[in-house]
C-alpha cells in the first residue's frame, strides 16, 4: 500500500530520458517516490492508496534546489539598492553582519525560506560567510528544522581582507573556527533524515589565508561533506586573489589542494578558458547567481561555455540584499534571458536546460542526484504541484517546461513536498503556526538589526536617486 497516489495530471519527470507524463500519476511511500507512470495504469495498481490526490490537470516538477544563498541577508532587503560593490558592503552588509546574533539569524532564515518554498524550493543551501560570535549558525538551522526544508548550512569565515575592507570584527582565527565547525558538524550534520548537513564556506580566497583554507579542506573530507567558494565573481575577486596567494580563480584551487566532485564554485563570472578546463577536469561545479550578478552589476558568467565544456552548473538565487528577492521562478527566467540578450543567441539556454540547472544539475553540483533533482522510483519524495489556473500569466498551457520558465509567478506555486510531506499545501504554509506572525517577527528584527548597525539608508534616511547624467 502507497501513503499518496496523485493523478490526472503533467509529470515532468526531468529522468535521464526526459519523460513528461501528460496524463500522469505518481506514487508516493513515506519519504520515497514508488513509481510514475500513467494514471490509468498507476490507478488501477494503487487503488487502496492511503490518500488519492486527484490533480485535475495540474503540473508536478522535480522540487528545485537553490545552490546559493545568504539567509541572512533578508533582513537586508532594498538597502543596498543601485550602489556599486564597495558601497555595498561597506554601508550595509559589513555594518550588519557584525551585529548578527542567533535570533537574526533565525528570522532571516524563516523569512528567506518561507519565500523560497513559496517559489517551489525544496533544498536550500545557505552560505553563512560572516561570524561575528558563535552561534549563529544554530539560528539557521533551527529555520531549517522548523520549515522541514532540505537544508545544507556552509560555515563560513575570514582571517584576511582588512585591507580590502573586511570588518575586523567579523574575523576569527583558524582555531577559533576549526573548534565550532567540529561542533556544528557533529551535531547537526546528516540529522533530520538526512534532511540537513554542514558543508564548509570560506567567504572567498581573497578573505582566508592559506592556513585557514587548508585546515577547512581537511575538515570537509574527513566528514565526506562539501566545500563553497565564491570565485572569479569580479575583476577585484581575481587581483586580491592574486594579491595574497600569488594566483587567481582555479589557480588558486589547484595550488592549495582544493579540486574535487565536492567542490562548488559560486558566481565564476571571470573564468577563462584555462579555469574552465581544469573545471571540467576536477568536476568542480558551479552555482551560477544571475540575479544578484545583474543587480551588482558583476557581469554576465560564461554558462554557455562551462555547459558546452561539460561543467555541472546549478542556479542560485544568492542573498537578498543582492536579488531582493529569493524567488525561483523569477531565477530560472533571468537565467535563460540574460544569457540570449549577451550572446544575441534565442537558443542559447533552453526553457528545458535552465529547469534542469534547477533541478537535476542543481543536485548534481551538490552531491546529491541519486537521491533529489527528479522524478524517479527510489528518489526523495521532494516535488512541486505547479497550478496554472492561479494566474491567468500561465494560461494557455501548450509546454508545461516553458509556462514554468517563461509565463509564470511564485503564485502558480500550490504545494510543496519535502520528503513525502508538505510543507506547502494549497497555498498554506503547514510547517508554521502563524505565518503572519513571522512576517512581523521578521519585519521588527530587520529594523533592529538596522539599528544597531547604524544603517540609515531607510525610510527617511533613504535619498531619492534620479538618473545621473
Amino acid at each position: 500500500m502507497v501513503d499518496k497516489l496523485l493523478k490526472n495530471g503533467m509529470i515532468v519527470t526531468v529522468n535521464k530520458e526526459r519523460k513528461i507524463y501528460y496524463h500522469g500519476a505518481m506514487a508516493v511511500t513515506g519519504d520515497r517516490i514508488t513509481e510514475v507512470g500513467e494514471t490509468k495504469e498507476l490507478e488501477e495498481k494503487y487503488k487502496d492508496a492511503k490518500e488519492i490526490i486527484d490533480l485535475d490537470g495540474k503540473i508536478i516538477f522535480p522540487g528545485f534546489i537553490n545552490t546559493h544563498n545568504h539567509l541572512f541577508q533578508t533582513l537586508l532587503k532594498g538597502l543596498g539598492d543601485d550602489m556599486v560593490l564597495s558601497d555595498w558592503l561597506a554601508t550595509m552588509t559589513f555594518p550588519a553582519a557584525q551585529y548578527l546574533e542567533p535570533e537574526d539569524c533565525y528570522y532571516g532564515a524563516m523569512l528567506g525560506c518561507m519565500e523560497g518554498i513559496r517559489s517551489g524550493m525544496t533544498t536550500q543551501v545557505d552560505y553563512m560567510y560572516p561570524h561575528a560570535r558563535e552561534g549563529l549558525s544554530d539560528g539557521v538551522i533551527k529555520a531549517y528544522k522548523e520549515l522541514k526544508i532540505r537544508g545544507i548550512f556552509g560555515r563560513g569565515c575570514m582571517d584576511e581582507g582588512l585591507n580590502f575592507g573586511v570588518c575586523p570584527a567579523i574575523t576569527q582565527q583558524p582555531d577559533q573556527v576549526e573548534k565550532d565547525l567540529v561542533r556544528i558538524f557533529d551535531t547537526y550534520h546528516n540529522t533530520e533524515n538526512g534532511r540537513i548537513k554542514v558543508w564548509v564556506a570560506p567567504a572567498a580566497l581573497w578573505s582566508n589565508s592559506e592556513k585557514m583554507l587548508k585546515m577547512l579542506w581537511d575538515v570537509t573530507n574527513s566528514y565526506k561533506s562539501g566545500f563553497t567558494v565564491h570565485v572569479s565573481e569580479t575583476p577585484f575577486d581575481r587581483m586580491a586573489t592574486k594579491a595574497l596567494h600569488g594566483c587567481e580563480g582555479t589557480d588558486c584551487l589547484e595550488k592549495l589542494g582544493i579540486l574535487g566532485e565536492n567542490v562548488l564554485m559560486v558566481h565564476c563570472v571571470y573564468l577563462n578558458d584555462k579555469d574552465i578546463r581544469r573545471a571540467k577536469y576536477y568536476d568542480l561545479k558551479v552555482s551560477h547567481n544571475p540575479v544578484s550578478n545583474m543587480y551588482l552589476s558583476s557581469g554576465v558568467a560564461p554558462i554557455p561555455k562551462l555547459l558546452n565544456a561539460g561543467v555541472t552548473c546549478g542556479l542560485g538565487v544568492d542573498g537578498a540584499a543582492s536579488n531582493n528577492g529569493q524567488d525561483m521562478i523569477e531565477l530560472m527566467k533571468t537565467a535563460s534571458l540574460l544569457q540570449k540578450v549577451d550572446t544575441l543567441d534565442p537558443t542559447v539556454i533552453t526553457a528545458e536546460k535552465v529547469l534542469e540547472m534547477a533541478t537535476i544539475d542543481g543536485a548534481r553540483a551538490i552531491g546529491m542526484e541519486d537521491e533529489i533533482g527528479s522524478l524517479e522510483p527510489g528518489k526523495k519524495a521532494d516535488f512541486v504541484i505547479f497550478n496554472p489556473y492561479l494566474n491567468p500569466k500561465a494560461i494557455p498551457v501548450h509546454n508545461p517546461v516553458s509556462t514554468l520558465v517563461y509565463s509564470s509567478t511564485m503564485q502558480n506555486i500550490e504545494s510543496v513536498a519535502v520528503d513525502g510531506e508538505f510543507i506547502l499545501k494549497d497555498g498554506v504554509m503547514t510547517t508554521v503556526a502563524d505565518e503572519q506572525k513571522v512576517l512581523h517577527e521578521a519585519q521588527k528584527t530587520a529594523e533592529s538589526l538596522c539599528e544597531r548597525g547604524k544603517i540609515t539608508n531607510r525610510l527617511d534616511g533613504h535619498q531619492w536617486k534620479s538618473i545621473a547624467f
